[in-house]
């Protein structure tokens, strides 16, 4: 369904709660405000297929535009609020967006319009900035009512860029009405998201997966409450306070509400909460037995990405009999295979691959980053650039990011491994594992710690993390330095920008 369906049965009831401000949208007005968007982009010349791209904070505009632009048959880019503007540029760009949406509370918004020139419409909220039209007023004298025709559109969005240049992930458009076309609604049904549902939202909306189950809940008439920015007493207040049913969130979100004291952990009541999702990276396993004994057996895990090529899912009690497991396949044909393309049996690692009926996606404007994703005999096979294995359950167990790993002495060596067993250490508030040049064997463990609060980053410290290491790694994996940083370059999504930890320590080529 969609906010048109939602209006009509329950008008005046909240959509989106902003639980920072407290600001709310009914559905009447969610549904309003979105036709007069998708009536504002067509009056502008906007058809099916083109795309618009919105760089904004955490706002209840965010759900008016993206509602908008999926009324439209558009494709919508979602630009993570952080870039620089010559980054969010490069998108805006090579996404050929014809609109763009932003706030004025973002600084790099003055310097879009002369980086995007061939983006003709530009919207801002708040005051008005040289090169933009107010939002407020551009939509002040659209129609309420819907448009004549309202093909379902779609996200575009664009990986992080974590080992190279952002790319846009495209799906063909389905071309039905939105409100039977929305795409990947049936993924939340493994969680009972329904009509009923209440869903925090504690993370960035640019990012895939806030926005996407933010969306579907929505699609599936639930209610979303959106936090501006995680914090860990404030997740748990307002769990307590909107009577949370639902929530979705990355491991660090749980190392964090963890180290709260238990005063904090013990002061709300989380009766209300039944279903918590994680994704995004690959959660400790006595990090997630930890959340299960605090909160029970509510947390469900899947694995998927933005490319929508395939998936797994496991409920709490699979996951407490396949511990570090991420569950069998949901979407797609699950394969494990070698460098070669030939498939492994259980328990052998290999790059992950999911087979769809036809390709899933393609990488826009990069036929080679397509091609590279895809199996090397089969054209529907496509995979995210993961290593694992499956048990002989056919459960799927994540090792690493195969562009992550590192090969000392021609042995390989995943950084997981190794961040899994020093975030447990209570002096560690973060940590990131990576491989730097070593002349003898290629490369050698370099661990970057972010103390907690208040600890001393010296050599004491270095030496205690070393020796709980040793408790817990076998020789090879042991770190041979540890380095310190005051905070790791990680986006609030969760997702660490190890390239620029990386680029610290490898010699830059000329040229």
């Amino acid at each position: 369904m969609y906010p048109g369906y939602w209006a009509t049965i329950k008008p005046h009831t909240d959509a989106v709660v902003d639980a920072t401000s407290g600001a709310k949208l009914s559905w009447q007005e969610l549904d309003q405000r979105s036709n007069q968007v998708a009536q504002l982009l067509y009056a502008r010349g906007l058809r099916p297929g083109d795309h618009i791209s919105l760089l904004m904070q955490n706002d209840l505009a965010f759900f008016e535009i993206a509602w908008g632009a999926y009324r439209s048959g558009l494709y919508i880019t979602c630009i993570n609020r952080y870039l620089t503007a010559e980054e969010a540029a490069y998108i805006v760009n090579d996404s050929n967006s014809k609109a763009l949406f932003t706030a004025d509370v973002l600084t790099i918004a003055a310097d879009l319009p002369e980086l995007t020139p061939a983006c003709d419409e530009r919207f801002i909220t708040g005051t008005t900035v040289s090169g933009y039209e107010s939002y407020a007023l551009a939509l002040a004298d659209q129609p309420k009512a819907p448009l004549a025709e309202e093909p379902a559109g779609d996200a575009m969005l664009y990986s992080s860029g974590t080992t190279g240049q952002p790319k846009g992930i495209k799906r063909p458009l389905s071309g039905e009405h939105i409100s039977g076309g929305f795409p990947g609604v049936e993924v939340n049904n493994p969680y009972g998201i329904d009509a009923e549902s209440i869903y925090l939202s504690p993370a960035p909306l640019y990012h895939a997966a806030p926005f996407g189950y933010c969306m579907r809940t929505l699609a599936l008439g639930g209610q979303v409450v959106m936090m501006q920015r995680f914090d860990p007493e404030l997740s748990l207040k307002y769990i307590e306070q909107y009577r949370i049913t639902h929530s979705q969130w990355v491991p660090t979100m749980f190392v964090r509400m963890l180290k709260l004291t238990d005063e904090l952990r013990d002061r709300y009541d989380l009766s209300s909460h039944r279903c918590a999702i994680h994704a995004a990276a690959p959660c400790p396993v006595e990090i997630k037995q930890q959340m299960m004994t605090w909160w029970g057996p509510i947390l469900w895990e899947y694995y998927a990405g933005t490319e929508r090529n395939g998936s797994t899912i496991i409920g709490p009690d699979e996951w407490l009999a396949h511990p570090g497991s991420v569950g069998k396949a949901h979407s797609g044909i699950l394969h494990i295979c070698d460098e070669d393309g030939v498939e492994q049996k259980p328990g052998d690692e290999g790059m992950i691959y999911f087979e769809q009926p036809a390709m899933a996606f393609e990488y826009h404007n990069a036929p080679e980053k397509t091609s590279s994703a895809t199996h090397p005999t089969h054209a529907n096979w496509s995979s995210l650039g993961d290593v694992g294995y499956v048990d002989d359950d056919g459960y799927l167990y994540l090792t690493d990011r195969k562009a992550y790993m590192i090969i000392s002495g021609g042995v390989n060596i995943y950084p997981r491994e190794i961040e899994d067993a020093l975030i447990l250490h209570p002096a560690v508030e973060d940590v990131a594992v990576f491989g730097v040049p070593n002349t003898d064997f290629g490369e050698e463990v370099k661990a970057v710690v972010q103390p907690a609060q208040n600890v001393a980053q010296d050599a004491h410290l270095v030496d205690e993390l070393m020796e709980f290491a040793k408790q817990h790694l076998a020789a090879y994996k042991l770190p041979r330095s540890i380095d310190f940083t005051d905070e790791l370059p990680r986006l609030p999504t969760g997702k660490l920008y190890k390239r620029l930890l990386k680029d610290k320590y490898w010699p830059q080529k000329d040229g």
